[in-house]
């Protein structure tokens, strides 16, 4: 609603420099009144001004800052390169010359020095480097000021370490906590494959056993299918999986093309699954049992996706980082009385530690690059293909055993002596 005051509407610059041009409007019923000539115009036009809030960074000035971001950014890149190439690295399954191994009284030698190779002890490089750095820095201005190299109003950065003696047993508390609360994802990823393996290794048994000969066709599809189900599970959970690559010798190419289009990869093979199924000529009982089996696919998949998608609460992972970033910053102030010089390889190996445990509950938090499920899928469908082959030469055994058995008795039905 217009009254007879006066209007102002502000043009938005279309530059950078933050102008602002302001135009003075008169409502309809003042424009048309008389005016002097030189007020006679609708519109006020007033000078335009800038303001500039802040200096406008020259392109030298932001390629500086490109490489300067760049260069701080090298060791941290390098890290997370090596972590997660670690991440995609393929795991095995332990054998009895593994475990042998793995319990050599010689594996802690090994494991030291191992340790270059290690991606958790390299992903910890940057805020290691980092915190001791931070230290040398404390511990140069402190011996500066000790020194007099620098005026007398500078203080040296000291404190009492009673803070700490009353928090460490928080910060341990935390990393406990925090490393247990992953391990139990990693314990129910772990289960859950396991029944995914059992499951699939039975569904396939009763197949065999099940379906005759005159649905051979169908029956070796089905098998397929089942081999198929793990290795879709597995690409749907892991990151850089190739699909494709896994299951073009398991799918026929009209088969590997649809679930390859598919948005839920591992539920398409459940629809093959559940259609052959159908199309088998078997009794109500057989196929209800059949039936049954492709419950713990579902269940399965219902568990790797929640701990695939679901972390564990981030506040609380946040709450462990901020803990010890604050922790090792003020460490070298705290140690300084007791320790001088010393605060530098303390931090150092304060944060290699604590950092380090950190680290690994973060990693084992997403629990299925941390599984040979590889080795798993191929072992499952290793045993289907073998149980597949002795099918045939078991079934010949047990005839050749009824025959035998059935010669050794008379006419009369009673066995010779």
């Amino acid at each position: 609603m217009t009254n007879s005051r006066t209007l102002f509407s502000i043009q938005s610059p279309t530059n950078a420099s933050f102008s602002s041009h302001f135009t003075l409007k008169l409502p309809s019923k003042l424009q048309q009144q008389s005016f002097p000539s030189k007020l006679s115009c609708k519109k006020f036009s007033f000078t335009t001004f800038k303001v500039r809030c802040c200096p406008q960074q020259t392109p030298q000035n932001q390629n500086s800052t490109s490489a300067l971001i760049s260069i701080l950014r090298i060791i941290p890149d390098w890290a997370d390169r090596i972590q997660e190439g670690g991440m995609k690295k393929k795991r095995s399954l332990y054998k009895h010359e593994s475990w042998v191994q793995h319990r050599s009284s010689l594996r802690h030698v090994r494991h030291l020095f191992s340790s270059l190779n290690s991606r958790v002890i390299l992903s910890l490089v940057p805020p290691v480097i980092a915190f001791t750095s931070v230290a040398v820095v404390i511990a140069s201005y402190n011996s500066a000021v000790l020194m007099h190299w620098l005026p007398e109003f500078f203080p040296v950065l000291r404190a009492s370490p009673l803070p700490y003696q009353l928090t460490a047993p928080a910060l341990a508390l935390l990393l406990v906590f925090r490393t247990e609360a992953s391990y139990s994802r990693f314990e129910t990823g772990k289960k859950a494959w396991t029944k995914v393996i059992a499951g699939t290794n039975d569904f396939a048994r009763q197949v065999i056993a099940c379906v005759d000969k005159s649905d051979a066709v169908l029956k070796e599809a089905l098998l397929q299918y089942i081999m198929a189900f793990p290795v879709a599970l597995k690409c749907h959970i892991t990151y850089g999986s190739d699909i494709a690559s896994d299951l073009k010798n398991l799918l026929e190419a009209d088969d590997l093309a649809l679930v390859l289009s598919s948005k839920h990869r591992p539920r398409c093979v459940i629809g093959f699954i559940s259609q052959c199924l159908q199309s088998l000529n078997l009794e109500g009982t057989k196929l209800t049992q059949l039936e049954s089996k492709i419950s713990c696919f579902h269940e399965g998949i219902g568990v790797c996706e929640q701990l695939a998608g679901i972390p564990i609460p981030l506040s609380y992972t946040r709450l462990t980082s901020r803990f010890l970033v604050l922790w090792h910053l003020t460490l070298p102030i705290i140690l300084w009385d007791d320790c001088h010089w010393i605060v530098v390889p303390a931090t150092f190996i304060s944060a290699a530690s604590l950092f380090c445990i950190e680290e690994v509950g973060v990693l084992i938090e997403e629990p299925f690059p941390m599984l040979a499920l590889d080795e798993l899928c191929q072992l499952v469908r290793d045993n289907i293909q073998e149980a597949m082959a002795n099918e045939k030469q078991i079934q010949e055994r047990l005839n050749a055993k009824r025959k035998r058995r059935f010669s050794e008795h008379s006419q009369n039905g009673w066995p010779t002596s």
